[in-house]
């Protein structure tokens, strides 16, 4: 897929079809951005599980953090990645690794990296990157 520019169905489909994420990255800091994305999941219905090894075992606006994908106790539709860009190719080998993997790979504003994106595809996973949900929700599902 060309990952420049997607089109409006694309992330629509993803985003209401979506119920479970893992979001790589989270903060307890509120002035992060993935506290803040977080916090939107949450109020529009989503059931988010945080990961973060430093924070594992504690929790991030009530929910309890993950140190890793596999330590999460049920599936998860999508994951969404606030992590740099040079992380992608191994969080998606760990994805991969999974026994039941998530429909969906989302890489936050300027997460991308092509090749982990093609992997990922290759396996009948989708794959956004350089888009926020926060954003998207509001255009495309209200």
């Amino acid at each position: 897929m060309n990952h420049d520019a997607y089109p409006d169905f694309y992330i629509s489909d993803i985003l209401k079809s979506t119920k479970t994420i893992a979001l790589v990255g989270a903060s307890p800091n509120p002035e992060r951005p993935s506290h803040r994305v977080m916090a939107f999941l949450l109020r529009k219905g989503y059931t988010v599980f945080p990961v973060n090894p430093g924070q594992a075992g504690k929790e991030i606006q009530g929910r309890k953090v993950y140190a890793r994908l596999a330590d999460i106790p049920e599936a998860i539709d999508m994951v969404d990645v606030f992590r740099a860009a040079h992380a992608l190719p191994a969080l998606v080998d760990e994805i991969l690794a999974l026994q039941v993997r998530p429909k969906v790979i989302w890489g936050q504003l300027s997460v991308r990296d092509d090749q982990a994106a093609a992997k990922a595809e290759e396996q009948g996973i989708k794959v956004v990157m350089d888009r926020c949900p926060a954003i998207e929700y509001p255009r495309l599902v209200g």
